[in-house]
């Protein structure tokens, strides 16, 4: 896959998910769902199955990094395929605490 650009839509050549990219890493990387390569939002594909390992899902609205934070991508589309960066597994991406206001 070429380098990814922050703001790029891509859709899940297994499932239904989609993401939009957040923070993209430099250098090109092949991001996948399902255990398939990942293509442009809007391209005609041909559905194949789902990996068995990697067939966790993806949750629309919540964000998705890799280990040392080079990629976060937003999920705009449920899936269920997860979701992988040259075949490691994303992370959820931890929500922080909004201030209490009494």
């Amino acid at each position: 896959m070429p380098e990814l650009k922050t703001g790029a839509r891509l859709q899940s050549a297994v499932c239904d998910g989609e993401i939009m990219v957040v923070v993209a890493p430099g250098g090109d990387v092949n991001i996948t769902c399902g255990g398939a390569p990942m293509v442009d939002s809007g391209a005609d594909v041909d559905r194949v199955a789902v990996d068995p390992d990697h067939a966790v899902g993806i949750v629309i609205g919540k964000r998705y990094i890799n280990a040392d934070e080079t990629l976060e991508v937003l999920c705009v589309k449920a899936g269920d395929g997860s979701l992988a960066l040259d075949g490691d597994l994303l992370l959820l991406k931890d929500t922080k605490a909004l201030p209490k206001t009494d």
